[in-house]
C-alpha cells in the first residue's frame, strides 16, 4: 500500500514582507540550508516557490541550483505581482497594497507570468512545473495561463478560507473565496477552478482543517448572529506558528485520518530568519520553530513519503490517471 505524501512548499521571498521597508531585502537566503539539512534527515523533499527578489539573489540561486543537481527537492514559481517585472501601477501604493495578479489586466498578467517562468527556468535550468499564486489569490484566467506556460501542479487553493475581506487594489474586490473548494486534489476544470475538470494542471490544496466540529460551529455562529457579529469559521493549518507542534500533528492526522493521500505543510522563507517576519521575531523563536520542526518530521516520517509537487502529481496520475487534457 502507498504511504500517503508529505509535501513541503517554502514561499520563498524577501525579508519580513509584512512590514512596509522602502526596500526590498534577501538576507533570509542565507538561513534556508539548516532548513534543508533537516528536511533531508527526514526524508523529506521541500519545494521552494520562488518569487522575483529571490530568483534575482545568487545565494539563492546557487542554493537552490544544488537542491536540484541532488535531487533533494524542487524549485517552483510564486509571483508577487505588485514588485514582479514588469512593473505595472494599478494603485497609488503598491508596495503598500500589495495588489493581487488577478486584479490586473489581461495582458498585464501575461507578461508577469511569462517573465517569472522564462527567468527562473534560466536561472536553474529545469521547466518550471509547480506554482503557487501570490497572497493566495487565484482564478480560471490564472489556471488558464498557467496551462498554457506548462505547469502541472498548483497549490494555491486554501479550503474553508474566504478571502474577500483581505484586500489587494482597495478598489478591487478582495481575494478568491475557497469555501466551495475540494480539500483534496483534483484536475482543475479551467471553466471553474472549484471543481473537477480534463486540465493537465493538478490542484494541489493547503492542508487547512476545521478548527471544531460542525455541531460546535452552528451552535458559535449562531451566538454570534444573534449578536449581531460575522466571524469566519475558525480553521487550524498545517504550519508553525511558534510552540504549536502537538497541533500540527493533529491536523495532520486530522486529515490523514479522513482519508487523505497527502498533507501538505507552509511556511515562508523569511521564516527562518530571526527577525524575518512577525511570528519569529529572535534567536530564541527560531530554535522554538526548530523544535516544533524537529517534533512533527519525526511523526511523519513514520507514515508518510517525502515527495515533491511533482513528484505527488506522478503518483496521483500513477493511481487515478490523467486528465484527458
Amino acid at each position: 500500500m502507498t504511504r500517503p505524501s508529505f509535501l513541503i512548499t517554502i514561499d520563498t521571498e524577501g525579508d519580513n514582507l509584512w512590514g512596509h521597508a522602502p526596500e526590498v531585502t534577501t538576507r533570509n537566503a542565507r538561513y534556508l540550508e539548516r532548513f534543508q539539512q533537516l528536511c533531508e534527515r527526514h526524508g523529506f523533499k521541500p519545494c521552494y516557490l520562488t518569487n522575483y527578489e529571490m530568483a534575482v539573489d545568487p545565494h539563492f540561486q546557487a542554493f537552490g541550483r544544488d537542491v536540484i543537481a541532488r535531487g533533494s527537492g524542487e524549485i517552483g514559481m510564486h509571483l508577487h505581482a505588485w514588485n514582479s517585472p514588469p512593473l505595472h501601477a494599478l494603485t497609488a501604493d503598491d508596495d503598500r497594497h500589495k495588489p493581487y495578479l488577478i486584479e490586473y489586466p489581461d495582458r498585464v498578467m501575461r507578461d508577469k507570468v511569462d517573465f517569472m517562468t522564462k527567468l527562473l527556468e534560466d536561472t536553474f535550468a529545469v521547466k518550471m512545473v509547480s506554482h503557487r499564486a501570490g497572497r493566495w489569490a487565484f482564478d480560471e484566467r490564472y489556471a488558464r495561463l498557467l496551462v498554457e506556460y506548462g505547469y502541472q501542479v498548483d497549490c494555491s487553493v486554501t479550503p474553508h478560507v474566504d478571502w474577500r475581506r483581505t484586500m489587494g487594489n482597495p478598489a478591487g474586490q478582495g481575494g478568491t473565496d475557497y469555501r466551495r473548494f475540494p480539500t483534496t486534489a483534483y484536475f482543475m476544470d479551467p471553466d471553474d477552478i472549484a471543481r473537477p475538470g480534463d486540465s493537465p494542471l493538478l490542484q494541489v490544496p493547503m492542508t487547512i482543517v476545521p478548527k471544531h466540529p460542525d455541531w460546535v460551529e452552528a451552535v458559535r455562529q449562531g451566538v454570534n448572529r444573534l449578536r449581531g457579529k460575522h466571524k469566519p469559521r475558525s480553521m487550524k493549518w498545517l504550519r508553525p506558528r511558534g510552540g504549536n507542534a502537538a497541533e500540527m500533528i493533529a491536523v495532520a492526522r486530522q486529515a490523514l485520518d479522513a482519508g487523505h493521500d497527502y498533507v501538505e505543510f507552509m511556511l515562508h522563507s523569511s521564516e527562518f530568519m530571526p527577525g524575518g517576519s512577525p511570528t519569529f521575531r529572535d534567536e530564541a523563536s527560531i530554535e522554538r520553530l526548530y523544535a516544533d520542526l524537529e517534533a512533527l518530521f519525526a511523526h511523519l516520517e513514520q507514515c508518510c513519503t517525502g515527495s515533491t509537487l511533482k513528484e505527488y502529481r506522478d503518483t496521483f496520475v500513477a493511481k487515478h490517471g490523467a486528465s484527458n487534457a
